[in-house]
């Protein structure tokens, strides 16, 4: 398999599978030492034309393969979305509607957040060589592991969709898990504005001090990663941002007792922008705390349902 790295190429295929009722999905990325993801290589097939398109190649025009993410007579078939999904939302091309393998797989009955590894053991008596799992997908030229691990990931995605649609179908569930999966596309599930990061997370208090520092935490760190490019995690930890929120330091030395900050946060370029960001939330916590509403205790869901719904939400979310 060689990948398609000129437009021609691309638009041949791209036209090959225009009128197919599904094509499957996926990418290789990297992302260890950045908050945006670098798209190294897209992978695609339907039940008849499968290719691996270079998007690092000199020239290479996506809107063909673009346009057919975009089209919604086309389903588009992912496995645990969210990150692939994300990428194509970057690059101004919502994929829709999509059919997530992983969600499907739930409501089919084979557990919690099931690896793609498994399924494909299960349903298509297929192991997985994963190999070339973690290799580095930057680099040119691919070798010819890496194309074959790349190709038959998304051969076997485009082999799993039929038989989860025809088991959904039987159990009566089919057109439930698609209505429930249209929230998959819906760009406020990607949204990626800093103002909004808190909500991803969990604030264990309802203290109007608390959630202020809380939420301008959580901004901030958002801000300081996509300027800078930088995971989440190497700003501050989640952990570290419920403990702020906890201990309110406005001072380097507050700063540096806390356990899960960095070692000589509170002094350092970051720390004193954060700690100027906590002071000034903390003269009015009312106006900067948002109004959450405590958990109501209803009626518990039906098991099968809540399970469904966790699966849903960390698509969403994560």
């Amino acid at each position: 398999m060689t990948p398609i790295t000129t437009n021609e190429a691309l638009q041949a295929f791209c036209a090959d599978v225009a009128s197919a009722p599904f094509i499957a999905v996926d990418t290789e990325f990297m992302r260890e030492t950045t908050y945006w993801p670098k798209l190294c290589l897209i992978q695609a097939a339907t039940l008849q034309h499968a290719a691996i398109i270079d998007p690092l190649a000199d020239g290479l025009d996506l809107e063909p393969f673009l346009a057919i993410l975009r089209d919604p007579k086309v389903v588009k078939v992912f496995h645990a979305c969210r990150q692939d999904t994300e990428i194509f939302v970057k690059l101004g091309s919502m994929p829709e509607p999509i059919f997530d393998t992983q969600v499907a797989a739930m409501a089919a009955g084979f557990g919690d957040q099931v690896s793609y590894d498994s399924l494909v053991r299960q349903m298509l008596r297929i192991d997985l060589d994963k190999g070339s799992r973690f290799t580095d997908w930057s680099r040119r030229p691919l070798s010819d592991s890496q194309l074959v691990y790349a190709l038959g990931d998304v051969t076997h995605l485009a082999a799993l969709y039929p038989k989860l649609c025809d088991r959904l179908k039987r159990e009566g569930r089919l057109d439930w898990v698609m209505a429930e999966m249209a929230d998959l596309s819906d760009p406020a599930a990607y949204d990626t504005n800093p103002e909004n990061a808190w909500k991803r997370l969990k604030p264990k208090k309802y203290a109007a001090k608390y959630l202020a520092a809380f939420v301008a935490t959580a901004v901030w760190r958002e801000r300081a990663a996509q300027e800078r490019d930088q995971p989440r995690g190497r700003i501050l930890k989640d952990e570290a941002i419920d403990e702020i929120a906890q201990q309110t330091p406005t001072d380097p030395e507050a700063f540096n007792r806390l356990r899960s900050a960095p070692k000589g946060f509170g002094a350092s370029r970051l720390g004193l922008e954060l700690t100027a960001e906590l002071k000034r939330v903390l003269e009015d916590p009312e106006a900067h705390a948002p109004k959450l509403a405590r958990p109501a205790h209803n009626q518990p869901a039906p098991p099968s349902v809540v399970e469904l719904l966790k699966v849903l939400l960390k698509a969403k979310s994560d």
